[in-house]
């Protein structure tokens, strides 16, 4: 029995048939889930740049919305306890919400920020007073013979869920998407 058993494993060693197939299974897997892979990361990449179009498009928005004399457009008038630019809220929203992700994106808890920036030495804004107290001048920013600027900052979240689960991206699980769009409004 012992040498029949041996013939046999023998025989079963060197029998090929269908390692072919099995191999092709291995590597076709791997393949498969390559393609998956890219396939769900470009959907990621693809998501994230059409968060920051909505940002963008939000920030555009304000920008039209809100003309010079309803500046600072954040700002609570004391008489009627309304912003300056009474409609900026709605018109952000619609703006972001007519993208391509519709409803999917919403304003963040940031939500529309707005305060006064000068530019300075190095090309980068920075902040020189908020809505409430404007400086006279750019001094701290390095350039006191010109005026601070109003500028509006959109903030939107989008809450990203891989469409596999087996992929890199559906390991990771759902994740939130937020981008900030920045406009100079005056």
């Amino acid at each position: 029995m012992l040498p029949a058993l041996r013939n046999g494993l023998l025989r079963f060693r060197s029998d090929a048939r269908g390692a072919a197939a099995v191999e092709f299974g291995f590597v076709g897997v791997m393949f498969i889930t390559g393609i998956l892979n890219a396939f769900e990361v470009g959907r990621f990449a693809y998501e994230k740049m059409q968060v920051e179009n909505a940002a963008y498009a939000g920030a555009q928005a304000a920008w039209k919305t809100c003309d010079f004399t309803m500046l600072p457009a954040t700002q609570m008038q004391t008489a009627t306890q309304t912003t300056k630019c009474p409609n900026l809220n709605t018109a952000v929203t619609a703006a972001i919400q007519a993208t391509s992700l519709g409803s999917k994106v919403a304003l963040s808890s940031a939500g529309i920020t707005e305060a006064y920036y000068c530019v300075n030495t190095s090309g980068t804004l920075q902040s020189v007073g908020s809505v409430s107290s404007k400086s006279a001048n750019c001094s701290a920013a390095g350039n006191a013979n010109v005026s601070p600027a109003d500028y509006i900052q959109v903030n939107v979240t989008f809450s990203y869920t891989p469409l596999l689960p087996m992929t890199v991206m559906g390991v990771h699980g759902a994740s939130t998407i937020t981008k900030t769009s920045w406009m100079r409004l005056g």
